[in-house]
C-alpha cells in the first residue's frame, strides 16, 4: 500500500488489488482486445447471407491498404511518443508524464485513432460491410473507454482539462 505522500496515493490511483477486479481498467482492455479480434477475424456475413460487394472494389482495396499503412505509422508514433508512460491500462502509471508533443499535440488519443484507421483499412481491404459495423462498435467502445480514462488523466494531471478543450479526441481538428 502506498504511503500517504506517495505520488500514487496523491493522484487518486485506485488501490492495487487483483487484476480481475478491474480497478485500473483491466476489463476495458479485455473487451477492447475481444472487439479488435472480432474486427480482425470475425465473420464477414450473418447467417450465411451472401456478402454484399463494395462499389469500386479495386479502389476500396487500395484505400484500405493506404489506411492500414497510415494506421501503422500513427500507432508506432503514438507508442514512441509516450515512451515509458505507455501502459495497456487506461489508468495512467504512477510515474507517467503528461505528453502533449508529437501526435498528442493534434489528437488526445492517437493510438486509438490509429487502431480505428487500421480497422477501417482492414474493412475496406477485406471488402466487408460487417467488419465496418464491428469497427463502428469498437469506435463506440473507445468513446466509453476514453470517458473513464480522461477522468483518471484529469485527476492525475490537472492541466489535462485545458488540453482537452483545445485538442480533439480522435480526428485532428474535427473530433
Amino acid at each position: 500500500m502506498p504511503a500517504s505522500g506517495s505520488p500514487e496515493m496523491d493522484q487518486g490511483a485506485p488501490a492495487r488489488g487483483p487484476w480481475w477486479r478491474g480497478q485500473r481498467g483491466e476489463w476495458l482492455v479485455v473487451l477492447q482486445v475481444c472487439l479488435m479480434l472480432l474486427v480482425a477475424a470475425g465473420p464477414r456475413t450473418i447467417g450465411g447471407w451472401p456478402a454484399r460487394p463494395f462499389p469500386f472494389p479495386d479502389l476500396a482495396w487500395r484505400v484500405g491498404l493506404v489506411l492500414l499503412l497510415a494506421g501503422s505509422a500513427f500507432f508506432l508514433a503514438g507508442i514512441r511518443t509516450l515512451g515509458p508512460s505507455l501502459t495497456a491500462l487506461p489508468h495512467p502509471k504512477a510515474d507517467a508524464v503528461f505528453t502533449r508533443s508529437g501526435l498528442y499535440a493534434i489528437v488526445r488519443h492517437p493510438i486509438y485513432s490509429a487502431v480505428l484507421l487500421l480497422c477501417v483499412g482492414w474493412s475496406l481491404a477485406r471488402q466487408s460491410w460487417l467488419t465496418l459495423v464491428y469497427t463502428f462498435v469498437l469506435f463506440v467502445f473507445f468513446e466509453v473507454k476514453t470517458r473513464r480514462e480522461e477522468r483518471w488523466l484529469t485527476q492525475r494531471f490537472p492541466e489535462y482539462a485545458a488540453y482537452r478543450r483545445h485538442v480533439r479526441k480522435f480526428v485532428p481538428f474535427v473530433y
